[in-house]
This record gives structure tokens, C-alpha cells and sequence, in this order.
């Protein structure tokens, strides 16, 4: 069943089905660039799957010929009151701050020029697959501006601060082959195979038990914050709590008797 979460209703499209939804990036004429409307929308839907407890897994693309091209060059520069530009700058924090304190994983299937923003909201996911004519730019400087959408926060944790400056000191875009060497994204498929090798990614996901996925979700999102004892006595922490879970003793009891667990997030 598709979708809308709010009365903007062509610019961000839902879909549930079987424990996954798919978040749909949906002004394919501007190619998916952020302006109020989808910036309000893409929120909203976060926001919905994260509280869905019938979900699983998320998924989040574009429609049409890019994944997210940015900020709308042309809502930016009607910004011209500095208290409107910072709060909808401040909003575009939210996508990833929201992205990654879902306690569920989220998936990347980027499909289509990823920039600026766009090439930062797909870095918040928890897994990246893109088609192979994709390229990806951190294109800020090229207009006068930088990176925001928490790509000074995530691109040098992924890439180094060297190469995350080189990208972001000139903007150029790089094509799928290279921000697979990066570690940008997880894999590279043909463009043709691209939804069915997302979904069936999403499906395995849906065979591991949620709460140790949200449990290592958090840890390796914090770890660039923690220590060693710090992580062991978060890994202490969580690993208490898993132990005590139905879906623990489902695992073992699958386990003895050599068939698939079946996890219920209890």
C-alpha cells in the first residue's frame, strides 16, 4: 500500500509491505532537490516507519533520474532571512540525525545522481547499494556553500579527513566504482538489478533479530565518541538484555534443531 504522511502529497511517497517500507524521494522534475515541501514530507515519513513497530527495514530511493540532487538551488536562494535559512538548514540536520537513531537498519538504494545533501542523507543509512551509472559529488563549494546534512560529521569517518577534504574542497563528482574503493557505499550492482538486489538485502535483514540489529546499530554509530572500555561496557550492557529475549532462546532452540530461526523482536 503507498502512501502519503502529509498534504504534500506528491513529494514523498510510502510503502509497507512484509516488515519493509520505502521511503520514495518524489519531484523527479527537480531531480529530488530539497525545498520545504520534501524536506516537511521526508521527516514526516522518518518519523512514521521509525514508530511503525510492524517495520523491519527501511529503504529509502528517489524517483526518476536521481536519488537527491541537493538542496533546490532555487528555494536556497530565496533564503534571504537568515533566521528562515538557518532553520531550514537546522531541519536538513534532523534527516540524519533521524536516519541514524532509528532503531531499525535503514538501506540506501541510491539510484541516481547523489549530491550535496543527497550524497549525505545516503551516508546517514546504515547500508548503501547504488546502481553502477551513479556518480556521487559533494558539489557545496561549486555553489558557495558547505557540506551540511551531517556530511562533515560522516564523510571523514568513512573516507579520512584527507580524502573528505579533497572531495569537498572541489566538488567533482566521482562515479560508483570509486565510492565503492571509498567504502562509500556497500555495493554496485547493474542498474537494472538494483531494486531486486536491494530487497533481497532487506530480506535477509528481516531474518536477523531487531533487537541486537538496533543494539549494534547504536554501538558502531557511537563509536568514533567511545573508548574501548566504554564500547565493552555498552557491548556488556546490551548483550544482558539480548540474552534475557525470546528471540535468544528461539536462536539456540533453532540452533539444536538445524532449522531457520523465526525472531519476533521479544
Amino acid at each position: 500500500m503507498t502512501a502519503t504522511l502529509t498534504e504534500k502529497e506528491s513529494v514523498i511517497l510510502v510503502k509497507k509491505d512484509g516488515g519493509i517500507a520505502t521511503i520514495t524521494l518524489n519531484r523527479p522534475a527537480a531531480l529530488n532537490s530539497l525545498n520545504q515541501d520534501l524536506m516537511d514530507g521526508l521527516l514526516a515519513a522518518l518519523h512514521d516507519v521509525a514508530e511503525d513497530r510492524t517495520l523491519r527495514v527501511v529503504v529509502i530511493t528517489g524517483n526518476g533520474r536521481a536519488f537527491c540532487a541537493g538542496g533546490d538551488l532555487f528555494f536556497l536562494v530565496s533564503l534571504t532571512n537568515p533566521v528562515t535559512a538557518r532553520n531550514f538548514i537546522e531541519q536538513g540536520g534532523l534527516i540524519p540525525t533521524t536516519i541514524m537513531n532509528m532503531a531499525k537498519p535503514v538501506i540506501a538504494m541510491v539510484n541516481g545522481v547523489a549530491a550535496g545533501a543527497g550524497f549525505n542523507i545516503a551516508l546517514a543509512c546504515d547500508l548503501v547499494l547504488c546502481a553502477k551509472s551513479v556518480r556521487f559529488g559533494q558539489s557545496f563549494t561549486k555553489v558557495g556553500l558547505v557540506p551540511d546534512c551531517g556530511g562533515q560529521y560522516l564523510l571523514p569517518r568513512i573516507v579520512g579527513p584527507y580524502k573528505a577534504k579533497e572531495l569537498m574542497f572541489i566538488g567533482d563528482l566521482i562515479d560508483s566504482e570509486t565510492a565503492l574503493g571509498l567504502g562509500v557505499v556497500n555495493r554496485v550492482t547493474a542498474d537494472d538489478e538494483l531494486e531486486a538486489e536491494t530487497y533481497k538485502l532487506a530480506k535477509r535483514l528481516l531474518l536477523s533479530a531487531p533487537l541486537p540489529l538496533a543494539a549494534i546499530k547504536k554501538v558502531i554509530n557511537m563509536s568514533g565518541q567511545l573508548d574501548l572500555p566504554a564500547t565493552l561496557a555498552l557491548e556488556t550492557d546490551t548483550q544482558t538484555v539480548c540474552m534475557q529475549t525470546a528471540d535468544h532462546r528461539e536462536g539456540v532452540a533453532a540452533f539444536k534443531e538445524k532449522r531457520d530461526p523465526v525472531f519476533t523482536g521479544s
